[in-house]
């Protein structure tokens, strides 16, 4: 059962990949191969896009804090001239503090900085593969429509097409169908000519006249077999008898042989 199972599975397995490889188009598995990339492409790209904004917050981040560090010193500066010193020291705490985030941020900013560099390259690297693929995509979908509407004029001119297979198929039923017809004409005919099967139309003669017809045709026969033996004798008497007597034991009469001579 498990044997019979597999086998099953590889049949329906290999129709359904033959009905799938009849189905698809060549034109329409590169348009969505396309479609795909440009849609990876518009992610690398966003991707790209949300680097630089991340980067650009940080960068004004980083400015804003510079800028707060800067104003903390000019104060500590103007605090120990006035002598206060403890003003001083805590105008550069915190400014210490500040230069710390300072740090932190032009860290990160740099690593914003090296994706975002990344993130572009593979993007314009991408780029270039689409816009290959997209020459290459067009330049198979119009050799693909040529070859397929050459193959086409070919199968018709050829007769192999399908279309032109299904005419074929329709003159030869007709050819054999007339065939038939014909058959069957000729043997009606023959088997009325030989009175085997009735004629209804009523324009078949009677059984006398046929008899008639078979007798007349067999004396016929007969003198015309007397006459050849009156010549094959050689005799002039022989074959005057035959042509003004009539043939011996036929009962016919001269005019009768007469007219058969003439015939």
């Amino acid at each position: 059962m498990s044997g019979v199972m597999k086998r099953m599975g590889m049949i329906f397995r290999a129709k359904a990949n033959k009905a799938l490889d009849r189905a698809e188009d060549p034109r329409e598995t590169l348009d969505y191969s396309y479609q795909k990339q440009l849609e990876l492409l518009q992610k690398v790209r966003r991707g790209v896009a949300d680097v630089a904004t991340s980067r650009k917050r940080l960068e004004l981040q980083l400015n804003q804090l510079q800028g707060q560090s800067a104003k903390l010193e000019d104060q500590g500066r103007k605090a120990l001239a006035l002598g206060r010193e403890d003003l001083a020291r805590e105008a550069l705490s915190r400014r210490a503090s500040l230069q710390q985030q300072v740090s932190d941020l032009e860290v990160q900013h740099q690593t914003l900085q090296g994706e975002e560099e990344k993130l572009t390259l593979a993007a314009q690297r991408l780029q270039a593969k689409v816009d290959a693929f997209r020459t290459k995509k067009e330049t198979i979908k119009a050799t693909y429509t040529a070859a397929q509407a050459q193959t086409r004029i070919a199968e018709s001119f050829s007769g192999i097409s399908e279309e032109m297979s299904d005419v074929g198929l329709a003159i030869q039923r007709a050819e054999d169908k007339t065939a038939q017809l014909q058959a069957r004409a000729g043997a009606i005919d023959e088997l009325l000519a030989s009175g085997a099967l009735d004629d209804q139309s009523g324009l078949a003669r009677d059984d006398i006249q046929t008899e008639l017809d078979r007798l007349s045709g067999g004396t016929d026969v007969e003198l015309e077999l007397q006459r050849m033996k009156a010549e094959l004798a050689g005799g002039p008497s022989a074959q005057q008898q035959s042509i003004e007597g009539g043939a011996p034991g036929t009962g016919q009469q001269p005019q009768t042989q007469h007219r058969f001579d003439k015939q």
